[in-house]
């Protein structure tokens, strides 16, 4: 199809469609009429409020203000994700953010860290990374060097309307109506939407914000959707905001109950709490009632149970519709990854968007890219699942002998025999990453590389010394998570 796009017509608000508007506002308003349209009748999912560091990036691109963001969104500053009874009952670990100790050229730290565990060091790997100390202290601060790593916890709601008030002044166009049927071309593009009261909304280009119905993706051009039920048994949620009991933690916390994890996400006005869990095993009574008794502080609303297909469309694009977010499918909110994928596919979107007429290489390599990023992304979440000696429930017992993909249990065996994590640059999570979920799950490498010894024993042990005093120094001069809030970025109606 040669027709130039010159109108974007986005179906759907909330926290997709409204980042969609503003980042296509804020760098392509000058070429592109922007519309959304959203129906005040549907609610918006909504209960994702942690992020990772990238959103600091798109903010970026989007030329928004840190502080007048975090403001607007009650937000609160994430060092990294707190996991509790995951590698086993009782077990804890860290997965923070930023890089931990040194590399050097035959590897990674955690090489350093195995060969003095192995000479009695009884230092933990968190505790040579700012990111997990800070966070243990509950401190937290903005530093440029070394650069603490961060993301936000925040409100979704506050935060899509945020980026409405936002996307308006640049000059999207807002169109309040139900839709009710796509109306395609002859070829099956799609033409317009067609509201309850008749009216029609011509576009070029189409991006499905719709959440999971995928009104325009799936319902209207059938992309098909491929389920990945089989590695990701956990296919609900109950979630329940309470009011604060104490000052914000620097990170979210994410506790492993008998069929799922529950989540605790602090904010400025109040606590965000959640259950994901296998309706398998668990009935949604069940885990209303298990999420209430570990909750702290007074309810603030009813809870909302939510149902989800882990998987993923066929296609991202097919034909000029392009889906985000949870119209593109999903697959679970355990590394608050969600607000991602929506900013990293619109960057894609905004590389390759068709201004000179639609071209199948073009919608093919976006797919292509799009399914990579997806495919490392549920490596990762797996292996939370499949890394575990916990065998104290049905649910767990099928995560620890499941069946995963190749690429993971390939990546699992050479860091079990040598250490080693082969990284490439285009995938989402780091080496720091994968190092600490494994190490934290029970996946102790049996081996580290031979280089390391060359560093003779005296020296050795002052490096290693010199990496944690360093981070303990840096750690002791910031101020509490709460005070640098107060002076940086609290919210009014706090």
């Amino acid at each position: 199809m040669e027709q130039a796009v010159k109108k974007v017509v986005i179906a759907g608000g909330g926290t997709a469609g409204w980042m969609a508007a503003c980042a296509l506002v804020s760098q392509l308003g000058h070429c592109l009429d922007i519309t959304l349209v959203e129906s005040e009748e549907i609610p918006t999912v909504g209960v994702g409020e942690a992020t990772i560091p990238t959103m600091q990036t798109f903010h970026l691109l989007l030329q928004l203000s840190e502080q007048e963001f975090m403001r607007a969104t009650h937000a609160t500053f994430k060092l990294g994700i707190e996991f509790e009874n995951w590698g086993a009952l009782g077990d804890k670990y860290f997965h923070s953010f930023g890089e931990t100790g040194r590399e050097f050229w035959a590897g990674q730290f955690q090489h350093f860290w195995l060969r003095s565990r192995k000479e009695g060091s009884e230092y933990q790997y968190a505790d040579y990374s700012a990111e997990a100390q800070a966070a243990k202290a509950g401190k937290f601060a903005i530093t440029k060097n070394p650069r603490l790593g961060f993301a936000y916890h925040l409100d979704a709601g506050l935060y899509a309307k945020y980026l409405r008030q936002v996307s308006e002044s640049r000059g999207v166009t807002r169109i309040a109506g139900t839709i009710q049927q796509v109306v395609l071309h002859d070829n099956g593009f799609i033409k317009a939407l067609r509201l309850a009261d008749g009216a029609e909304v011509e576009g070029d280009l189409f991006i499905d914000c719709s959440g999971f119905r995928g009104l325009l993706i799936e319902q209207a051009l059938h992309t098909g959707y491929e389920d990945w039920s089989h590695y990701f048994l956990c296919d609900r949620a109950v979630a329940v905001q309470t009011r604060s009991t104490g000052e914000p933690l620097p990170y979210t916390r994410s506790i492993a109950h008998e069929a799922g994890w529950q989540w605790r996400i602090p904010l400025q006005h109040r606590v965000g709490n959640g259950l994901v869990f296998a309706s398998k095993y668990m009935s949604d009574d069940q885990a209303q009632d298990l999420l209430l008794r570990n909750v702290s502080g007074s309810t603030l609303n009813e809870p909302r149970v939510i149902g989800f297909k882990p998987g993923r469309r066929r296609k991202s694009w097919n034909k000029n519709c392009v889906a985000l977010g949870l119209s593109s499918g999903f697959i679970e909110p355990l590394e608050s990854t969600s607000i991602h994928l929506v900013s990293s596919a619109l960057v894609r979107l905004m590389r390759m968007i068709p201004f000179t007429g639609f071209h199948q290489v073009d919608i093919d390599e976006f797919n292509r890219q799009s399914s990579a990023e997806l495919d490392n992304l549920r490596d990762f979440i797996i292996l939370h699942y499949k890394q575990t000696d916990r065998n104290d429930s049905e649910f767990w017992r099928y995560c620890r002998s499941m069946t995963v993909p190749q690429t993971l249990q390939t990546r699992m065996d050479i860091y079990r025999d040598s250490g080693r994590i082969f990284w490439s640059a285009d995938e989402l999570f780091t080496v720091n990453s994968w190092n600490q979920v494994m190490l934290g799950q029970g996946l102790t490498p049996l081996h580290y590389h031979p280089a390391t010894d060359n560093i003779p024993a005296a020296d050795f042990e002052r490096v290693m010394q010199g990496y944690h005093q360093t981070v303990k120094q840096f750690v002791e001069k910031m101020p509490s998570h709460q005070a640098f809030i107060d002076s940086y970025c609290k919210s009014d109606l706090v």
